[in-house]
């Protein structure tokens, strides 16, 4: 269904929960709003043009007043994107044809995301060809090249990734992956027993020597795979500052 009617009683349900699948657009829209007699037919149009992959949900304001004061509704038509359950991009009033289609088409998969979501190795590949620093593809390509023995090829993956923990902590892994003193806490990660893998490269930081800031790039990515919050990357943040300061 492209077009739905939603309230305050199916909005959790219809927007929200479906967003986590589908982008799903809200127009806020009221019965005596002649711009929103305007702009509801542009945005129909859209959605049905696009079949299954955004959904409208059209939101009467005068019905729902408790939905319209919880996401600030100052003004009408006002038009909310949904993806994962929250607001990723919105506009207020009348818009062009033109401006409606944009909108539209921001919130559908890119080329390199359609790529990405595949997996391959040469639909990664050809997603680093046609955006270079992507993380999301260059991490997994690495992974599938180290385990081919292709260390290099995966090396040079990681090359143009920026600002990405994980990146380089995959990078710095396979710079020492042939050193024998960290294969034991490389298996553990392998396996699945972050805790392990983690203490043990905790414990060996101390005498690395040159090799000291590519197993503290390994153990930051892993806790940034972990997530701040995980409790296992709160205490290995503490057993990290204790080794390195």
């Amino acid at each position: 269904m492209t077009v739905i009617d939603v309230s305050e009683a199916d909005f959790e349900r219809e927007v929200l929960d479906r967003s986590q699948q589908t982008p799903v657009v809200v127009d806020f829209w009221a019965e005596w709003c002649a711009p929103c007699r305007s702009l509801g037919p542009l945005l129909e149009q859209a959605a049905r043009a696009r079949e299954g992959q955004v959904v409208l949900a059209k939101l009467d304001t005068d019905a729902n007043p408790d939905l319209s004061r919880r996401f600030e509704i100052r003004g009408i038509p006002a038009v909310k994107a949904f993806v994962g359950g929250g607001v990723v991009d919105e506009f207020v009033g009348v818009q062009p044809q033109a401006a409606v289609e944009r909108f539209f088409d921001a919130l559908l998969p890119s080329e390199v995301d359609a790529l990405i979501e595949e997996g391959g190795q040469a639909e990664l590949e050809r997603a680093l060809e046609l955006e270079p620093g992507r993380p999301d593809a260059a991490i997994p390509l690495a992974h599938l090249l180290s385990a081919h023995g292709e260390h290099e090829r995966a090396l040079a993956a990681l090359e143009n990734v920026t600002g990405s923990f994980q990146a380089d902590g995959v990078a710095a892994r396979l710079r020492l992956r042939e050193d024998d003193r960290y294969t034991e806490a490389f298996a553990a990660l392998d396996a699945g027993d972050s805790a392990a893998g983690l203490q043990a490269l905790t414990a060996l930081l101390p005498a690395a020597g040159e090799q000291r800031d590519d197993v503290r790039r390994v153990i930051v990515g892993e806790l940034d795979v972990l997530g701040p919050e995980h409790p296992l990357a709160r205490e290995t943040r503490r057993h990290l500052a204790a080794a390195l300061f």
